[in-house]
């Protein structure tokens, strides 16, 4: 593909996710897909697309320095001076000169002369005189906010919960790259077969420390190899990992994933199962309910039971105390995996996280009456906001006493997280700083007589 088509093409889907509020990564997978891009090509889109959006507060902050502040410039115009910008600050792969070129010719045939000589202004004056210095925004929660492009009122709302130093830490780790994880499918290869393999294939991989079958890919394509499309191996994060190995699980048993899709924990837990009992995955939607037999079937997994249904009303599906484990991924306002969908972090609200938590506990009430006695629940979210994750557990436990937390919940966590300023009363808040993973939070409950 042409420089000019390939960056039409990532001006394009930059508008649509901010426009359209679109998912980034689906549009890019649909894009990459639909224009049978070669892998140079499909890897600069997505670093690009992904980088602007991830950056956009920080490249505002750079593009307004430089503009008459009375001057509205048309949503394209502003979405072209950010990729060209983020390619010039933050990427070293392409050289300035010709970001720019690419960048007037576009303006030129999307708008007129004055267009392109304005773009050429801004970015030939950013090349000469730099971006501005931050160092003199006196707001410690402000300058954060530009510096790692996140919401002012998400930094303060950080700041109150977790402190700066651990908000800083969160808010810098979810604008860098990081690297992928693959959970295997033990009843096909053994971890350490699959990392001698992946190896001879010539990638850098290490086995990780949250999840007995994840393995970390440091460099390489894993999605590329034989292992990968045979369904040897998944694309997991370690963080949900953790699920799978926390709820404790063991053949033959009856479970309940009560919000499934896309099914990454459901087929994580019938493997753990060895693939004998039952799992009956639910999710709200009917589309996603397809994703998790897809997956399913992709691992070779056949007790999984998937269907479209209300979390909130399985109590009309099954009987009361059913299942021996029962786990409630709830739906949240995903502030935990903002490095891989950066426009989550400017599509929400306040009051978006104070809605979810009311859904969280409609949920957990509605299926906590299906849980044996002796059986474990597992809450977790995406997330790393108080209200959705300690606060809902607190507000359950406190009009549930046939419940508690598990208390050897804690002494089951990998051993290289029991130190960590996450772990509370009420579960584990799991940051995206402490092993380069998705902010997560998770607890496990316990019904007893």
């Amino acid at each position: 593909m042409k420089n000019y088509q390939l960056r039409n093409s990532i001006l394009d889907l930059l508008i649509r996710t901010e426009k359209d509020q679109g998912f980034s990564h689906l549009l890019i997978d649909h894009e990459i897909k639909s224009k049978r891009m070669n892998p140079k090509d499909e890897k600069l889109l997505t670093e690009v697309v992904y980088g602007t959006l991830q950056r956009k507060i920080s490249l505002d902050y750079f593009i307004d320095h430089y503009i008459n502040s009375k001057k509205k410039l048309d949503l394209w115009v502003r979405m072209l001076l950010r990729m060209s910008i983020y390619q010039m600050v933050y990427l070293d792969k392409v050289p300035d000169h010709a970001v720019i070129h690419e960048a007037v010719e576009i303006a030129k045939k999307r708008g007129h002369k004055g267009v392109a000589g304005f773009v050429n202004g801004i970015l030939r004056n950013i090349q000469r005189n730099g971006i501005p210095d931050t160092t003199d925004i006196q707001d410690h929660a402000k300058r954060l906010s530009i510096e790692t492009s996140h919401p002012e009122w998400l930094v303060k709302r950080w700041i109150s919960e977790y402190g700066y130093e651990t908000t800083e830490k969160m808010c810098q780790e979810n604008v860098a790259k990081r690297p992928q994880s693959v959970r295997i499918q033990p009843l096909k290869i053994t971890r350490e077969k699959a990392i001698e393999t992946l190896s001879e294939f010539g990638l850098v991989v290490e086995p990780s420390i949250l999840s007995k079958q994840g393995i970390i890919v440091k460099k390489g394509n894993v999605l590329t190899t034989d292992l990968f499309k045979d369904g040897y191996l998944t694309i997991q994060d370690q963080s949900s990992m953790l699920v799978g190995e926390m709820l404790d699980v063991k053949p033959n048993m009856k479970v309940l994933d009560a919000c499934s899709a896309p099914g990454g924990k459901a087929t994580h837990i019938a493997e753990k199962m060895e693939n004998e009992g039952i799992v009956y995955a639910y999710d709200l939607h009917k589309k996603k309910v397809n994703l998790i037999d897809e997956k399913a079937s992709t691992l070779g997994l056949s007790i999984i039971n998937a269907n479209q249904a209300d979390a909130k009303k399985l109590g009309e599906v099954h009987e009361p105390e059913s299942f021996d484990r029962i786990l409630v991924d709830a739906p949240c306002s995903g502030l935990g995996v903002m490095r891989g969908k950066p426009e989550i972090k400017y599509n929400k609200k306040e009051e978006d996280i104070n809605n979810l938590s009311k859904v969280q506990r409609e949920i957990l009430d509605s299926v906590s009456p299906l849980l044996k006695i002796g059986g474990l629940l597992i809450y977790s979210t995406c997330t790393v906001d108080t209200s959705e994750n300690e606060n809902v557990v607190k507000v359950f436990l406190e009009s549930h006493p046939n419940f508690k937390v598990d208390e050897t919940f804690f002494d089951d966590l990998p051993d290289e997280s029991k130190g960590l300023t996450g772990i509370s009363e009420y579960g584990f808040q799991l940051f995206p700083q402490d092993f380069q993973t998705d902010g997560f939070f998770l607890t496990r409950l316990k019904k007893i007589n």
